[in-house]
């Protein structure tokens, strides 16, 4: 693959920039496009705007190496890549996702294509999103045959991404052979792990199936947890037991399920057939019902303590990351601030936010009687900040003191 080739990236979000940083980090020249003028201004001053290890280093770097550069609209290029977001239509039962901003992407880069490109979709999107920007492309006036286009969903864990995108294997499927033939050979000039070559459908469907697979494991933890309470039960003892038979694998049970991942994705297949896919769904239903349950923990220990002042410990979607997208400890804290009680945050991944009083862990534990730990965060996890916790009853739930 010709190093000099050109890449044009839409979305420098939580998966677009690294990626485009991580492309430039290896020859590329990278041009990244975004709405947010605060996103394009911070990336074109070598800096980020949101929290992952090493990505400032690959910005920093790329922006100075002239490899990297950010724009409020789509340079031309000779690779394409989609990394928009898909989030749900509003107030759609059961939750339907959104492709406009996909589609969006898929017009705004028509006018700058020609024969021999590249278009990557790689947002998680519903099965048949890329024949449809095939489809987009074509009324757009874009000679399809001349072009190869490819869907390769991202795998990557928040906190690792910058490892992942190039360790972890990825899923290439074409809307052709040669579709997915020319984009896998693109993707192995940067990526170790292995190159999984298979057609659009699948590798669409392979994305929601991994995430929906996490989120029925994930369920089970959630409603065991739920059972053992109600029982007497310490659900970490028993988890701990039951997994030293050697088939079982129970994961730990949460504040719920966050993030734009597993909390999003199955909704995706249960909206294409919602007749057939019972168990995807009751899953996505118990892990949404999490967060409810958790407020009525917290509401019954504050009025044991005769207090509407409450402190909540965590307001990521998951530990050591700034991320707050469907996170289930921010609509805990949402139901609480709805019902009345004074919240408390304590998110040391982010220095300030506009609607929530943050203060520090000291804070909290000196002046505050009820304590919610929904984040296992490695600032609540060391052996002072844990005694002084377990001192003061602190309501556990995220395994902190499983360990």
């Amino acid at each position: 693959m010709n190093r000099r080739k050109s890449i044009s990236v839409i979305g420098l979000g939580y998966i677009g920039l690294p990626t485009a940083a991580l492309l430039a980090s290896k020859g590329y020249s990278v041009n990244g496009t975004d709405v947010d003028d605060y996103v394009v201004k911070t990336i074109n001053k070598g800096k980020i705007h949101i929290v992952e290890p090493d990505l400032d280093a690959y910005v920093r770097s790329g922006v100075a190496k002239g490899k990297l550069k950010a724009y409020s609209k789509v340079q031309a290029g000779d690779i394409y890549i989609i990394c928009v977001p898909t989030p749900f239509h509003i107030d759609s039962e059961p939750p339907k996702p959104n492709v406009d901003f996909v589609i969006e992407a898929a017009k705004n880069i028509s006018p700058h294509l020609k024969a021999g490109d590249m278009v990557i979709l790689e947002s998680t999107s519903p099965v048949g999103t890329t024949e449809m920007i095939k489809d987009v492309l074509f009324n757009n006036g874009v000679d399809i045959n001349s072009i190869f286009i490819a869907y390769c969903p991202e795998r990557v864990m928040p906190g690792r991404v910058m490892v992942e995108l190039v360790d972890n294997a990825r899923v290439i499927g074409g809307i052709n052979s040669q579709s997915t033939e020319i984009v896998s050979a693109f993707y192995k000039t940067f990526v170790n792990g292995r190159i999984l070559e298979t057609e659009a459908k699948t590798a669409e469907m392979c994305k929601l199936t991994e995430n929906s697979f996490r989120d029925v494991n994930i369920a089970f933890a959630n409603e065991l947890s739920i059972l053992c309470d109600k029982n007497g039960v310490d659900v970490w003892e028993l988890i701990k037991l039951a997994n030293h038979h050697p088939r079982v694998n129970i994961l730990h049970p949460s504040t719920g399920v966050g993030g734009h991942c597993i909390a999003v994705d199955p909704w995706f297949i249960v909206s294409q057939d919602h007749e057939n896919s019972h168990i995807i769904r009751a899953a996505r239903e118990v892990n949404d019902s999490k967060p409810d349950w958790v407020v009525n923990k917290i509401k019954a220990a504050a009025k044991a303590n005769n207090t509407k002042k409450i402190a909540c410990l965590g307001l990521a979607f998951k530990p050591n990351i700034d991320d707050l997208r469907e996170s289930p400890a921010v609509q805990v804290v949402e139901s609480l601030l709805k019902q009345g009680f004074e919240v408390f945050c304590v998110e040391p991944n982010i220095n300030s936010h506009e609607k929530y009083n943050l203060i520090d862990i000291k804070e909290a534990i000196a002046k505050l009687d009820v304590i919610a730990i929904l984040v296992k965060h490695d600032e609540f996890s060391n052996a002072k900040t844990l005694t002084e916790l377990e001192s003061k009853g602190s309501l556990d739930f995220c395994g902190i003191y499983s360990n």
